[in-house]
């Protein structure tokens, strides 16, 4: 992933680190759904908003822009995010972070002086903002340019831009370039610190972390969990990571769920065998580094009612450039498809569902499609959506988990997406597996082993 380079305006106190680190190998987080805008009343447009804002999602994921990275637009009610709270600096300092498993720079807004525009959220301005403070930390360092770190935000291009520095001398004393980042919705700006990441019984001394100073229309930060060196797992060396989404209407029940870092040399078979695994596909090598720190799954087919649905191998498995494949993303509320994906999955879906009538009216005012009318019925039949991944893995979701009674009347819609603005001539991947579809599945990333592995359950 590429980032740009800005230049910056700061003045910043700066003291030798104490930190030091205890050895413990899982440390469970609680993880809640992120706070939203009280929009309207309006279910409809409730669920338009966030057909918008997962749609930009999936532009970004889908089309990352030159010298940017992508990250989760925070701004619609009950988006599907999901926030964590940690710890930076010493002594700590606690901030809420949304959880990306699509982006890798972990980030918090930073300094006294944190300007963030258009930032109109329920009880937030610029001023009460939480916000870090790196004058009152002991163990806040500016990253150096020659720092290696400093190389895995701006790659090979690194020696252009630290232009301060002489390539032959082992001793430089400027700072590594400023940041900028771009996502669907606004962007951030700021600059590299080393700093303690601070868990319960445990350090994690010398952290990358971006310190931004100034945003637009973003006023939390982000917890990437890409596969980046930079993202918190490469970091603190995890074996394995874990979460567990609870259901979610399109309301805002303040109720969390565990998400576990789990750094542990060896699995627990005993407590793995209810799971089942996929491997991970091997991320596409081209020239665009956001491709190369997204989960890419080892997807093969689609069934609804146990009917395979056709679909074209080569949207199934991406190529060099990052064309095709399949990701899983927690940062986008409704799985996006691409147009002929989508349009095979919804056309079996209608097959199948053909004694129930549709609403187009419903499906314009919400952007899902199709919708049913279920309000005359006594009882109701659905059937499963099953993905099966190589080596033979299937994963059932229930109709909970791809259909949404979106009105009060009794209509149902697919909670799956497409848009043919999205497509962009097919780049990126074709399928991203969002929020609301792996909500009560525990999923694990075992980075130890290069696998995913689901298990249903309820997240509570």
């Amino acid at each position: 992933m590429e980032f740009f380079p800005i230049p910056f305006l700061f003045s910043i106190f700066l003291l030798l680190p104490t930190s030091s680190s205890s050895s413990i190998s899982t440390i469970t987080l609680p993880l809640t759904a992120f706070p939203s805008i009280p929009l309207t009343d309006d279910p409809l447009k409730i669920i338009n908003y966030l057909l918008s804002a997962s749609l930009n999602r999936a532009q970004h994921l889908k089309n990352p822009q030159t010298k940017s990275i992508q990250n989760v637009s925070l701004f619609s009610r009950s988006y599907g995010a999901y926030s964590i709270t940690l710890a930076f600096g010493t002594p700590p300092q606690n901030l809420s972070f949304v959880f990306d498993t699509g982006s890798s720079l972990v980030w918090f807004p930073c300094t006294a002086g944190y300007r963030c525009s258009n930032c109109s959220f329920p009880n937030v301005d610029a001023a009460t903002i939480p916000k870090f403070v790196p004058k009152l930390s002991s163990s806040a360092k500016i990253i150096g340019c020659r720092n290696p770190k400093c190389a895995w935000i701006f790659g090979p291009n690194l020696n252009s831009r630290c232009r301060n520095c002489n390539p032959k001398s082992r001793n430089c004393s400027g700072s590594c370039p400023g940041y900028g980042i771009l996502y669907g919705s606004g962007a951030t700006a700021g600059f590299l610190l080393s700093e303690t990441l601070d868990f319960p019984k445990k350090g994690v001394p010398d952290f990358l972390v971006g310190c931004s100073v100034s945003s637009v229309h973003q006023p939390a930060g982000i917890a990437g969990f890409g596969r980046a060196p930079e993202s918190l797992p490469s970091q603190m060396r995890l074996k394995r990571f874990s979460y567990c989404l609870v259901s979610r209407g399109f309301d805002d029940s303040p109720v969390s769920s565990p998400l576990v870092l789990d750094s542990g040399s060896e699995s627990d078979d005993s407590k793995t065998e209810s799971f089942i695994y996929a491997p991970f596909r091997e991320n596409p090598s081209g020239s665009n580094a956001a491709f190369r720190e997204y989960y890419y799954l080892s997807l093969r087919r689609i069934l609804i009612g146990g009917k395979p649905v056709k679909i074209p191998y080569k949207y199934l498995m991406p190529d060099s450039a990052g064309k095709g494949g399949a990701i899983i993303d927690s940062g986008s509320t409704f799985t996006f498809l691409d147009k002929p994906i989508f349009e095979a999955v919804a056309g079996e879906l209608e097959k199948q569902l053909v004694k129930y009538p549709r609403t187009k009216s419903v499906e314009v005012q919400s952007g899902l499609r199709p919708c049913f009318d279920i309000s005359k019925e006594v009882s109701v039949e659905f059937p499963e959506l099953v993905l099966k991944f190589k080596g033979g893995a299937k994963l059932s979701l229930p109709p909970v988990n791809y259909l949404a009674l979106v009105t009060d009347a009794g209509v149902v819609c697919l909670t799956m997406m497409t848009d043919v603005g999205v497509v962009g001539g097919g780049a990126g991947p074709a399928i991203i597996f969002g929020a609301f579809q792996q909500q009560n599945v525990l999923v694990e990333y075992d980075l130890a082993r290069n696998r995913i592995g689901f298990r249903k359950q309820r997240c509570t």
